[in-house]
């Protein structure tokens, strides 16, 4: 019998207690095992809980237990779910987590730990809720030459755009219905600034290239800029408008970023719609892969962690990630290179008109909106140096 602890008895804390209380034959056909939750830490008393008599509120009732070989921390935040996660390390102790924003922050030394104490790290739920996706990039994609990992990590932004898109709702209104729907925080700061986005991006590009940006590091832009006509525009280019988390290789150095992209219609991004995920892996020889599903809620990230849970279980401390190491990023922001959808009033466009090259125009009244040509964040910044833009979307070829 495995015997494990939860930290943390919110949505996915008690969304993996059911899981493995309503999958145990599963769970136990593949990992080889039974497993028994022993305790369950959580801060608050659950009388009317089926799993009441696991409650327990000091952390070290856990450590000190010689027979809880796994912990899972479901906590979210970073302190105390990292000090948590170290100190059952450091006790022998694997660590499976859905937590981003340690992963992001602290998963390099986590790791490092991990493997100098021959236990797990592992942390599949932290990016794309249920898609099973960093497990297969791991083993089955990671030997090809990654050039890029780009995705639509935000299910909360992604309904957002597709109800701005599908029904023609303002952000504003679009935003409520998500509230409305459980889809999005009373606070939405961090979903529809990018903030959670930008964690998921920086875990993702630390798979691939085995260097962890720091978050803060990474340039990040929301939707709340995103207007009306903007999506009017997007939909005369045969296009959608997305929140893309991209991290892209060159060399042995990435360059990370978050950013509302124009999508066409021909890429596999823009059918992505509602509160769905997805990753995109575009790898030499291999090609395009994609991994698509649902995104977050309580049962979809609990299959991820039980996912890992039966993996430790099964392979012991041979199925983990790649140590990655925390980096500064070397690649400038300035020097990333695409198209731009600007607009902007008719007396600002006559001023940078002479000096736009090609472009082509989508729209023509009371403002103007065109596509450039490609060119680099520190030519645009010269470019339209003295206008003031209405609005400004980069364009995913």
């Amino acid at each position: 019998m495995t015997h494990i602890a939860i930290l943390g008895f919110g949505v996915v804390g008690s969304g993996v207690a059911e899981f493995i209380t309503a999958n145990q034959k599963e769970s136990a056909y593949v990992g080889g095992d039974g497993i028994n939750i022993k305790y369950i830490l959580d801060l608050r008393d659950f009388p009317s809980s089926p799993f009441k008599n696991k409650i327990v509120h000091n952390f070290d009732v856990i450590l000190n237990d010689p027979e809880v070989s796994t912990v899972i921390e479901v906590m979210g935040g970073s302190h105390p779910a990292y000090d948590f996660a170290k100190a059952s390390i450091l006790a022998g102790k694997n660590v499976i987590t859905s937590n981003k924003e340690v992963v992001a922050n602290f998963g390099d030394e986590l790791l490092k730990l991990a493997k100098e104490n021959g236990v797990c790290y592992r942390f599949e739920a932290s990016v794309g809720g249920g898609i099973p996706a960093l497990s297969p990039i791991i083993s089955c994609v990671r030997q090809n030459k990654i050039l890029e990992i780009r995705g639509i990590l935000n299910g909360t932004t992604n309904y957002i755009l597709t109800e701005m898109f599908t029904y023609g709702a303002s952000f504003e209104a679009a935003l409520c219905d998500a509230q409305d729907k459980g889809y999005a925080e009373r606070n939405p700061a961090a979903d529809i600034e990018g903030t959670d986005a930008t964690r998921k991006i920086a875990i993702l590009t630390a798979i691939v290239s085995g260097k962890l940006l720091p978050v803060d590091k990474i340039y990040t832009e929301g939707i709340t800029k995103i207007r009306d006509n903007d999506v009017k525009a997007a939909a005369k280019l045969g296009a959608t408008v997305k929140l893309v988390a991209r991290g892209i290789v060159s060399g042995d150095e990435p360059l990370a970023m978050v950013a509302p992209f124009i999508v066409m219609n021909t890429k596999f991004l823009s059918a992505v719609s509602g509160v769905y995920n997805a990753i995109e892996v575009i790898a030499e020889p291999l090609g395009d892969v994609m991994f698509y599903g649902q995104g977050a809620g309580g049962g979809t990230t609990a299959s991820a962690v039980v996912g890992d849970l039966v993996q430790v279980m099964s392979t012991g401390t041979n199925y983990t990630a790649p140590v990655f190491e925390k980096s500064e990023p070397k690649v400038a922001f300035e020097s990333f290179c695409s198209r731009h959808y600007l607009s902007f009033a008719p007396e600002d466009f006559e001023k940078i008109e002479s000096k736009l090259g090609s472009y082509s125009i989508i729209t023509k009244n009371k403002e103007i909106a065109i596509i450039t040509h490609e060119m680099s964040e520190a030519e645009l910044t010269s470019l339209v140096s003295g206008i003031e833009l209405k609005s400004h979307i980069r364009v995913l070829d």
